[in-house]
């Protein structure tokens, strides 16, 4: 049985197959700087493939395999399939002459999902050269990447030289490497040398359909280094940014629900700093969470105007630490699968006893806010029935989408040709040789709940993508061409993130149509907007489902 703390580490492949890679810098040279970086992260084993087989001295605390005498790009590859087939854990693509902050090496090996992505810049002032080659990101992931051979279409970013690839994809990034092994033997990619062997990877596994999620830098830097002058501006420029501050506003989700952006996120992050400060954990922050939620429930059932405005107050506070919790387990990298199910399961439980809570007062029929209990109790439970009905269909499509991947089914992966220049990730070409498909991480409908909220804090907050409409490569119909054309555009795309309902907007509406009205007006609400999303989800779904 293999080592539970192993299996938790990640292998470095290093591919130290330029000459920039022994360019000098303050720690000696840029292989030396990379592996020393590798050593302060979660990383077991550094694989360095070099055109030299010399051994190349390891920092303390990684298990330095050595250096591994490469005679040219398919033999990169090859040695690259050969750590993926041997790996426990994921395995960390890296170019030897990264010059890049410990943060963003960090925001690949320490992410809670272990999943597989990419080290991306999506700042338009960064073109892309040989050292940056374009990406389009769709949807948070990586829709096409190029090389010096592949083209792309609408780059939007560029790929900077770090990918890490989960353990569920491993077997296909073994394939993908063999296969292109074969395609640059051939001579396929025409003059491309070891040093795209990275760029090339990641080619080969967008094309075979694997989800690569974009790891965006933000304010970090990651570039690629050509010669001493390189070197010499990139490292001091390092020093400019706080890796600390620019953690924190990593944690703070940038793709968040409307109101939890601007009503929550745009202050949390002292809450954060905070509760980092105390040493407070995430759990005990959920738990705070639903102390309070707990309390708004207790003042809602009194059914006074006074106790609804305080318990619409105490809502808002809980839903504020419910964001919190997330963030300072990005913050302080504090991840855990009890944690995960905490947070999952409290957030419906919260919501519930609220609904509880709002009912019991208004029937008790108080003159003030017009409560009785004409049927309230109805609203309730209709209510209750279809949030549960919405959650079904988020789920289900989930698990729905990991049994088709299996299969191979076009609307859940969609793979291109590798030896094909052109991005036409639309068009199903098939890698050669078997396809063996890996169940997505989190495959189900309850592990990618799980996932999800381990890995950003609450999978309901993701509101941009809550619908499962906006689709990758391959979604070809109306109802998906339409929604990939509102992402485009600031207001449609906050109007996508609305009309779901998410559990910032939820909270908010609670709150604010119980402290000005009542419960009756609070469930008509709920049931006029939340019956709205539930087909707006459904449509979604069934057109990413129906596209080819």
């Amino acid at each position: 049985m293999p080592d539970s703390h192993a299996a938790s580490q990640t292998a470095a492949v290093v591919l130290a197959t330029t000459e920039a890679s022994a360019l000098r810098c303050p720690a000696g040279t840029l292989l030396d700087r990379l592996t020393g970086q590798l050593a302060t992260l979660s990383v077991r084993d550094v694989h360095v493939v070099a055109r030299s087989s010399d051994i190349i001295h390891a920092p303390g605390g990684t298990h330095m395999i050595g250096a591994e005498g490469s005679r040219g790009l398919a033999d990169d590859l090859r040695r690259v399939a050969k750590v993926a087939r041997s790996s426990i854990g994921p395995v960390l693509l890296v170019a030897g002459d990264l010059v890049a902050h410990t943060e963003a090496l960090a925001m690949l090996t320490e992410h809670p999902a272990r999943d597989t992505r990419a080290l991306v810049s999506e700042d338009g002032r960064a073109a892309p050269g040989p050292s940056r080659p374009p990406v389009r990101i769709d949807g948070g992931n990586v829709a096409a990447a190029g090389t010096s051979f592949h083209e792309v279409g609408e780059a939007g970013g560029t790929f900077r030289g770090a990918l890490q690839v989960g353990v569920s994809d491993l077997t296909r990034l073994a394939e993908a490497a063999e296969a292109l092994a074969e395609l640059a033997e051939a001579g396929g990619f025409g003059p491309m040398d070891g040093g795209e062997a990275a760029q090339l990877l990641l080619v080969g596994l967008v094309r075979a359909g694997v989800p690569v999620r974009a790891a965006g830098l933000g304010r970090l830097h990651g570039d690629r280094m050509v010669e001493q002058a390189d070197v010499d501006s990139a490292v001091p420029r390092l020093a400019e940014v706080d890796e600390a501050e620019a953690r924190l506003d990593g944690a703070v989700k940038a793709n968040d629900g409307f109101f939890a952006t601007y009503g929550v996120s745009s202050w949390s992050r002292h809450l954060v700093k905070l509760a980092a400060r105390l040493g407070l954990t995430p759990n005990a922050i959920t738990g705070m969470s639903v102390g309070l939620a707990a309390l708004a429930a207790i003042w809602f059932s009194t059914g006074t105007r006074q106790a609804l405005i305080a318990g619409a107050v105490l809502l808002y506070l809980s839903f504020v630490l419910d964001c919190v919790d997330g963030q300072l387990a990005r913050y302080t990298r504090a991840f855990s699968p009890f944690g995960a199910w905490l947070d999952a399961t409290f957030d419906r439980v919260k919501e519930y006893a609220v609904y509880v809570g709002l009912a019991f007062g208004y029937a008790a029929g108080l003159d003030a806010t017009g409560g009785g209990p004409d049927g309230i109790w109805g609203l309730a439970v209709a209510a209750m029935i279809l949030q549960l009905l919405r959650h079904v269909i988020d789920f289900s499509y989930a698990g729905a989408r990991a049994d088709a991947a299996r299969v191979g089914a076009a609307w859940a992966r969609t793979p291109g040709s590798l030896g094909d220049p052109a991005d036409d990730a639309r068009r199903p070409v098939p890698l050669r040789g078997p396809e063996r498909q890996a169940a997505p991480a989190g495959a189900g409908a309850g592990a990618g709940a799980g996932a999800g909220r381990a890995a950003d804090g609450g999978a309901e907050r993701d509101a941009g993508r809550a619908a499962g409409d906006g689709a990758g490569p391959g979604a070809g119909n109306a109802i998906v061409r339409l929604s990939r054309t509102m992402e485009k555009a600031t207001p449609t795309r906050w109007f996508k993130k609305i009309i779901v309902l998410p559990i910032g907007e939820r909270m908010a509406l609670i709150a604010v149509t119980a402290a000005l009205f009542n419960a009756r007006v609070t469930f008509l609400a709920l049931l006029v907007w939340g019956g709205i999303a539930a087909t707006y989800t459904l449509a979604g779904r069934m057109g990413r489902s129906l596209s080819r």
